[in-house]
C-alpha cells in the first residue's frame, strides 16, 4: 500500500463560541449571589461601569409590568455589539443606559453573623484537658483523637494503635476506654453495634432488654425479626417492640451533629407572590449592583483633537464591554422571568392546591413555548431557587416525568410519590402496605403504575419496606 502526503480542502459546520458568548452563558447560569460577586469584579476592572445608587420604589404591580416591557423594548432596539457602533453618537445621547432595578419590597434585613463551629476533635480535647494525663498518655490520646472520623467512630483497632504508637497494650486499652467515656455518647466506637452499646452504658442502662437485644441478637435486630428475638429471650413481642423503639432514639452517628455541618442558607433568585387571583413573578436581585455607563470619559471620545490614540482605543473597548454586559444582565433578567412565568402557568394547580396537582413537565415543553433552546432553559433553572407562597423550591422541582392515568391524562411522578408517602403515613402499622398493595391502591385511583416503580419511589422517599415498617402491639397503647 502506497503512502502519500497531500493537502485537501474540506468544508464543515462547527459552532464557534466567542468569549462574549461564553461570558453571556456564564452570567445566565450564575445564581444571584454569585452574580453579585461577578458584577463587583467587573466594576473594579472596567472604569466605564459604575454602580447606580438610585432606587425605584414601585407600589403597584402594573407599574412593574410597564417597567419590564420598557426594558424589553429598549434592549430589543439596542444596536448589536457584534459590529461597529458609533460611540460618539451613543455618548451624545442624553439618555442613561443601565440595568433596570427590581422594585424594592419593604422587608427587614438582618445581618448574619458567622460563628466558627467547634469540631468534634476540639470538643473531645476540651474534655480530656480536665483529666490531667501524663506526657506519654497525652501523645497516645492525641493519636486516638486524630483517628476519629466525622461520624465519631475510631478507625483503628487496639492492636493497630499499639503498632503505630509503640505504646503498651494496657495503656491503649485504658485510654480507649477513657475516650469512649467522652461526650457525645457513643464516640470512639468501632462500629454501629458498639456505638449503641456505649450510649446505653453512659445512660446507666446496661443489662436492660434493649441492651441485651443489641448485645446478643444483633443480626435479628438488623433484619427486624422481632418475633424470633421474643422467642429467644422468652418475653412478649410487645416488650421487644418497646425496646426497639428505645434503641431508635439513639444516634447512629454521634459525631455528625458536632461541627462541620453548618446550616445551608438558600437565597431565592426569584419570587412568586399571589396578588388577587393571579401570581406575580419578579427577580430577587435587590443586592445585585445596578450598573450604568460612566459618562466621565465622554470627553475622551468626543474630542476632535488628535490626542492619545491608544487612550481612545482603550476607552472605546471598555465602553463596548460595559454596554455589552449591561445588555447581557438585562437579557438574563428577562429570560429568567419569562421562564418562571411559563412554569407558573404550567403548574398553576401546584400553586393553587399543592404537590398532588403537579403536572408532568420537561425543559423542552417550556423551551418550545417561549421560543428558546432547551439548553437555555436548563441553564436558567440549574441551581436556582424560587420563593413561593408554598415555600422555597429549586426550579428543577417543577420538572418531572409523568405517569399515565385511566382518564387518559398524565400525573407527575412527584405527585405519585406524595400519594405513596400519604398512603404509608396513614397505613395500619401492624399490617403495613406492601409495594404490590400500594400499586393496586394507586391503580384504583386511576394511576397506571407498576410495583417496581412503587418500590423505586418508596426508596427515593427513604421509606422502609413493609416488613421493616411493621410494628407489634406494645404495653403502652399510646406507642
Amino acid at each position: 500500500m502506497e503512502m502519500r502526503q497531500g493537502l485537501r480542502l474540506t468544508q464543515k459546520q462547527q459552532l464557534v463560541m466567542t468569549m462574549k458568548l461564553r461570558q453571556a452563558l456564564k452570567l445566565l447560569t450564575l445564581p444571584t449571589l454569585e452574580l453579585r460577586e461577578e458584577l463587583r469584579t467587573e466594576l473594579q476592572t472596567n472604569p466605564l461601569l459604575e454602580e447606580s445608587e438610585e432606587e425605584t420604589d414601585v407600589v403597584e404591580s402594573s407599574e412593574t409590568e410597564a417597567a419590564a416591557e420598557t426594558a424589553e423594548k429598549d434592549a430589543d432596539e439596542a444596536p448589536s455589539l457584534d459590529g461597529e457602533v458609533d460611540w460618539e453618537s451613543f455618548l451624545a445621547d442624553a439618555s442613561d443606559s443601565g440595568t433596570v432595578p427590581t422594585p424594592e419590597r419593604n422587608e427587614e434585613q438582618y445581618e448574619r453573623v458567622n460563628v466558627a463551629p467547634v469540631s468534634l476533635q476540639e470538643m473531645i480535647q476540651q474534655q480530656l484537658a480536665m483529666k490531667r494525663l501524663g506526657e506519654e498518655d497525652q501523645l497516645v490520646m492525641a493519636f486516638l483523637v486524630g483517628s476519629i472520623d466525622d461520624r465519631g467512630y475510631l478507625t483503628l483497632t487496639n492492636e493497630e494503635i499499639v503498632e503505630h504508637t509503640g505504646s503498651e497494650p494496657e495503656r491503649v486499652d485504658r485510654l480507649v476506654s477513657l475516650l469512649q467515656g467522652c461526650e457525645p455518647p457513643g464516640v470512639g466506637a468501632r462500629d454501629l453495634r458498639e456505638c449503641l452499646l456505649l450510649q446505653f452504658r453512659q445512660r446507666g442502662e446496661k443489662g436492660t432488654l434493649a441492651y441485651e437485644i443489641i448485645e446478643l441478637h444483633w443480626d435479628q435486630l438488623k433484619h427486624r425479626r422481632l418475633v424470633e428475638i421474643a422467642k429467644a429471650l422468652k418475653v412478649p413481642v410487645g416488650d421487644v417492640q418497646d425496646a426497639v423503639d428505645d434503641i431508635a432514639t439513639l444516634s447512629p452517628s454521634p459525631g455528625s451533629e458536632i461541627g462541620g455541618n453548618t446550616a445551608r442558607y438558600i437565597y431565592p433568585d426569584l419570587v412568586v407572590e399571589r396578588v388577587g387571583g393571579d401570581y406575580v413573578v419578579y427577580l430577587n436581585d435587590r443586592n445585585v449592583p445596578r450598573l450604568r455607563i460612566n459618562r466621565a470619559y465622554e470627553k475622551v471620545l468626543l474630542s476632535r483633537n488628535s490626542g492619545d490614540d491608544k487612550t481612545k482605543e482603550f476607552v472605546k473597548s471598555k465602553l463596548k464591554s460595559a454596554q455589552w454586559i449591561v445588555q447581557t444582565i438585562e437579557q438574563r433578567r428577562r429570560t429568567m422571568i419569562k421562564v418562571m412565568r411559563k412554569i407558573v402557568e404550567k403548574q398553576r394547580g401546584f400553586f393553587d392546591h399543592g404537590v398532588l396537582h403537579l403536572k408532568p413537565l420537561t425543559l423542552q415543553d417550556v423551551a418550545s413555548e417561549i421560543d428558546m433552546h432547551e439548553s437555555t432553559v436548563s441553564r436558567v433553572t440549574n441551581g436556582k431557587y424560587v420563593q413561593t407562597p408554598r415555600g422555597v423550591f429549586e426550579l428543577k422541582f417543577f420538572f418531572s416525568s409523568g405517569l399515565g392515568t385511566s382518564a387518559g391524562g398524565d400525573i407527575s411522578s412527584k405527585a405519585a410519590k406524595e400519594k405513596i408517602a400519604r398512603l404509608v403515613g396513614g397505613e395500619d402499622k401492624s399490617k403495613p402496605l406492601s409495594d404490590q398493595k400500594l400499586a393496586d391502591t394507586l391503580k384504583a385511583e386511576g394511576i397506571d403504575i407498576a410495583r417496581r416503580t412503587v418500590a423505586k419511589y418508596r426508596e427515593q422517599l427513604g421509606l422502609a419496606s413493609a416488613r421493616m415498617r411493621r410494628r407489634h402491639e406494645t404495653k403502652d397503647p399510646s406507642r
